[in-house]
């Protein structure tokens, strides 16, 4: 029996990405809507603008501290299970935050959110390179981080609607945004575990034949790394931790990572001091999300054609350093407006397609766990960027030197790019871009 490489291909997108892309969808939502509720919200508890901006980044402190051992669960007890466990958690806390009262307890309840997540995106990823052969892992990718600006398309709107719920039952808007957008993720833990299937041997919506072309091209994208088996915790993981190029994509991902969440965290306030309303905020902050996601369409799928991995990144990178100089260099609304759609364009699509990168390099025990350092240590960047903007906004009068600042992380990343590119040399890169 012949096997179309196609066919096999549409049936796992069908079959993985709704789910998981439903899931990212909702924990976006649960992560960025501090923005919205920041409208009204910060006024409630006495936030500055520094406060605010660390109360978005402790997040990531948890987040970042727990990745690698999350991952390595992950790998160890499965994927449906695990990634079930995390969405309960979060969206149990995330409904809590309509109890912070205060500065450090909306903190504490941040940092709990940020543990109850951690693993999610990178233990998805490697379930991904489980599935779908290297050469589509691309577009893939991209098609999963899709949800970051849909959800901040449908979510932000969404959110500025439900502050208007205002003293109903005596609590405050964000009170009842908190409360309401935590219910899908509770609901999908139920559903996760008997959805998701285990890994390509378990896959009955494939045929025999199908199966088998599946783990064969799997093994030779493997190029002799080491086992897939998600049980494998051999020596390559520890390999993978000290290897140089790794420690460089961490760098890499550090000047990255954030530059679309700081973009969904500030935006709404950004909107707001330029004289919109918070529901009108919540409908035209959707405009650089929806240039977002065409930049994740439009450059994941350049990614994956060949040869093109690494422009792609250098040119994802270069529009968002040019959209954010160009946004802190304006006060008018139109123009500042236009000048974020186009840094959003590059900075939301920066990540899926450097993504494609590392997760060329590695198999098996040892690609759970590059992949996890990776998301971890770039991370870093989540706690430091929300609090650095803050501080320069209440420094200053409005946000630019904040704009100022993410541009000078998306040069970062290209500068680290540059360096892993001339060290590996053109032609042994090939294997990788």
């Amino acid at each position: 029996m012949v096997v179309s490489e196609r066919d096999v291909v549409a049936k796992l997108t069908w079959r993985l990405m709704p789910i998981l892309a439903a899931a990212y969808f909702v924990a976006i939502v649960d992560r960025s809507n501090i923005g919205v509720a920041a409208l009204t919200m910060n006024h409630d508890l006495g936030l500055s603008s520094a406060a605010f901006g660390f109360a978005a980044g402790v997040f990531f402190i948890p987040y970042v501290l727990l990745e690698l051992p999350s991952n390595l669960a992950l790998a160890r007890f499965g994927a449906r299970w695990w990634i079930a466990r995390i969405m309960l958690t979060w969206g149990l806390i995330s409904a809590a935050h309509a109890l912070a009262w205060n500065g450090p307890s909306l903190y504490a309840l941040r940092a709990l959110l940020g543990a109850a997540e951690a693993g999610l995106v990178p233990g998805v990823i490697f379930y991904l390179t489980l599935w779908f052969p290297a050469a589509y892992r691309g577009r893939i990718i991209s098609a999963f981080m899709l949800a970051i600006p849909v959800a901040l398309v449908v979510g932000t709107p969404i959110s500025a609607l439900l502050l208007q719920l205002d003293g109903i039952m005596g609590l405050r808007g964000w009170q009842w945004m908190y409360i309401l957008e935590s219910l899908p993720a509770a609901i999908l833990a139920i559903f996760i575990p008997f959805i998701l299937p285990g890994s390509p041997k378990d896959a009955k919506f494939l045929t025999g034949p199908e199966r088998e072309w599946l783990i064969r091209r799997l093994e030779q994208d493997k190029g002799g790394q080491g086992s897939s088996d998600p049980a494998d915790h051999g020596s390559r993981w520890l390999q993978a931790l000290l290897n140089p190029q790794v420690l460089l994509f961490c760098l890499m991902y550090y000047g990255l990572t954030n530059l679309n969440g700081a973009v969904s965290t500030f935006l709404p306030q950004i909107l707001k001091e330029r004289g919109f309303g918070s529901v009108q905020t919540g409908f035209i902050a959707t405009i650089p999300y929806a240039f977002g996601a065409l930049g994740m369409l439009a450059l994941g799928a350049l990614a994956d054609r060949p040869g093109k991995r690494v422009p792609a990144n250098f040119a994802a990178l270069a529009i968002a350093v040019l959209g954010f100089l160009s946004a802190s260099s304006t006060n008018d609304p139109m123009l500042k407006l236009a000048s974020l759609s186009f840094a959003a364009f590059g900075a939301f699509a920066a990540i899926p397609v450097f993504w494609g990168l590392p997760t060329s390099l590695f198999g098996g025990a040892a690609a759970a766990a590059s992949i996890a350092l990776i998301n971890a240590l770039g991370n870093i960047s989540s706690v430091v960027n929300p609090w650095v903007i803050g501080l320069l906004r209440d420094r200053g009068a409005d946000y630019n030197g904040g704009l100022h600042w993410l541009a000078a992380m998306a040069g970062l990343s290209a500068l680290v790019l540059t360096i892993i590119v001339g060290l590996r040399g053109r032609f042994s890169y090939n294997r990788v871009g």
